[in-house]
């Protein structure tokens, strides 16, 4: 595993936001990072091996929607449990379940695998309701795969949210202790 300042290397070409842009983007808002580089890894076990090089809390996406058709992004810490029963519950949603590649795809322009909070981007409409884990947003840095499941993007919450408030995307901050199994 490599680290980078500034220099990514892009896989997908085909997305509507790729690495590389978002890399712009966060450059033009002045925004701090650290990119690693590693294998891709399509799921939190396959990452484990990554909290012992890549400090700060490693993040996770559920991409969820209810029976009407409302679509919710979670970003939690990896370690947050959630049962999703509970959590429509605190959505104030109907049942939520796993939405579908091609909705993600659709809504958020990402594939399965490598779905993280800078998506947004490719919210346009403001469909998808964005909701991020407080315990996540407490940490000191916090990790996601940034459009690209080989790569992890370190920043400091506050960045993150100076990055979706410059998009004007809604978001909520939400304790997701009720909604513990």
């Amino acid at each position: 595993m490599t680290m980078q300042d500034k220099k990514v290397n892009v896989p997908d070409e085909d997305l509507p936001i790729t690495s590389n842009d978002l890399i712009q983007y966060l450059d033009k808002l002045g925004i701090e990072y650290k990119i690693f580089d590693h294998d891709p890894i399509f799921t939190v076990a396959e990452g484990e091996h990554l909290k012992a090089n890549i400090p700060g809390v490693h993040c996770r996406n559920l991409y969820m929607r209810d029976k009407k058709k409302n679509n919710y992004l979670l970003v939690l810490a990896n370690e947050t449990e959630v049962d999703l029963k509970k959590l429509s519950d605190l959505f104030e949603s109907g049942r939520l379940s796993f939405g579908s590649s091609d909705r993600l795809w659709e809504h958020l322009g990402i594939r399965p695998g490598s779905v993280n909070p800078f998506t947004i981007m490719n919210d346009t409409n403001d469909k998808v309701r964005l909701f991020l884990d407080a315990d996540m947003m407490d940490a000191e840095i916090v990790n996601y795969h940034p459009m690209d499941n080989a790569q992890t993007i370190s920043l400091k919450p506050s960045d993150l949210i100076k990055f979706i408030e410059s998009l004007y995307h809604n978001y909520t901050i939400i304790d997701l202790s009720p909604a513990k199994p």
